[in-house]
């Protein structure tokens, strides 16, 4: 398994952005697929964007397509989301997750797919 912390949240204004950051520790983060998940206040956990072990292919939920966008830069072993045009309802705690994967360029999406997660990083979107 990996260790993960994630940075970056805060509260902002709707329609401003953020930039979360999720670094990976333990092991490169080349041979692990990476998601990011969040969690509305009374909500279950849901699926938000993901991108495979190199970057190649990535995919987002339905709310947040067009806006956000998930990157990794290897050399720091790092996984971002970029979150643009901010909307109240994405006000959640933000969860960065990782699987080990190998060679593989599958997608994952669910959250038992992963097995390693970060403690979270609150975003609050205001209106």
């Amino acid at each position: 398994q990996v260790q993960l912390v994630e940075s970056g949240g805060g509260l902002v204004q709707a329609e401003d952005f953020l930039r979360l950051s999720c670094v990976v520790s333990g092991r490169t983060c080349t041979n692990y697929a990476m998601g990011w998940f969040r969690q509305a206040h009374g909500k279950e956990r849901e699926f938000v964007a993901t991108i495979t072990n190199r970057g190649i292919i990535t995919d987002y939920a339905d709310s947040v397509k067009g806006r956000f966008t998930i990157s990794r830069e290897i050399a720091k072993n790092t996984v971002y989301l970029q979150m643009n045009s901010l909307k109240p309802e994405d006000t959640a705690i933000y969860y960065c997750a990782a699987r080990y994967t190998g060679y593989s360029t599958t997608i994952f999406r669910r959250i038992s797919d992963f097995d390693s997660w970060g403690q979270g990083t609150q975003v609050t979107v205001s209106s």
